[in-house]
């Protein structure tokens, strides 16, 4: 596999190759989103929770653990941490967006002190992690996330987290949109499913961002002294 040939959609089937991608840590971060205890815990109903098991294998199995890697290897070279999580700061949730509001899967009530919508044990953000709340799905729109990141001279926007298809996409876009240089790591990602998950990348890879695997931003960025 190469990233440079792979997630290709219809639009760049015959697309050249693009550019290697060399990082520099100073005007880089690793952006982690939404990776948060309520999409970790198992459904009420059996018939739902065994429709999950894919995902919650690949979230602990996968997604977790790489993403503690991918932070592990960030923080030697001062690459900047960032953690964004969907959480309100009403208890009765009266500040989220309307997608956040509606019925079904997306309806989210997660006062942000709660434990629900915490980042999940094997990744909690360190003191000097910044941590933005967001009530809509792309992590620029509801956040200052867009202002610090500019007042840092951060460039280049190292993706992880959930859903491929949902926030992950949303935030991808907005933060290309803003002319942010972004690299979205697939075994860092999960969509509900795997199906989901592969056609998202598919569809804002080359254009939105580049898509690769943990083992290529070795080759980005020089983690080690």
């Amino acid at each position: 596999m190469s990233w440079k040939t792979d997630y290709r959609s219809f639009y760049y089937e015959e697309a050249e190759a693009p550019e290697d991608i060399v990082l520099d840590p100073a005007q880089t971060a690793v952006l982690v989103i939404d990776i948060q205890n309520t999409y970790l815990q198992e459904k009420e109903n059996d018939a739902e929770n065994q429709r999950w098991q894919p995902f919650f294998r690949r979230m602990n199995n996968i997604v977790i653990p790489n993403t503690a890697r991918l932070i592990a290897d960030a923080r030697k070279c001062g690459v900047e941490i960032i953690f964004a999580r969907i959480a309100c700061n009403k208890t009765d949730g009266r500040d989220r967006s309307l997608s956040q509001k509606k019925p079904g899967f997306n309806y989210l009530l997660l006062p942000k002190d709660q434990h629900d919508s915490q980042v999940v044990p094997e990744l909690t953000p360190e003191q000097d992690d910044i941590v933005v709340i967001k009530t809509t799905d792309s992590v620029l729109t509801g956040t200052n996330l867009r202002l610090m990141l500019r007042n840092m001279g951060i460039d280049n926007i190292i993706v992880a987290g959930i859903f491929t298809d949902q926030c992950i996409s949303s935030s991808v876009r907005s933060l290309a949109d803003e002319s942010f240089n972004v690299i979205v790591v697939d075994d860092c990602c999960a969509a509900a499913t795997d199906e989901l998950h592969q056609r998202e990348l598919e569809i804002i890879n080359m254009i939105y961002c580049h898509v690769v695997q943990l083992a290529d931003v070795a080759g980005f960025v020089r983690w080690r002294e």
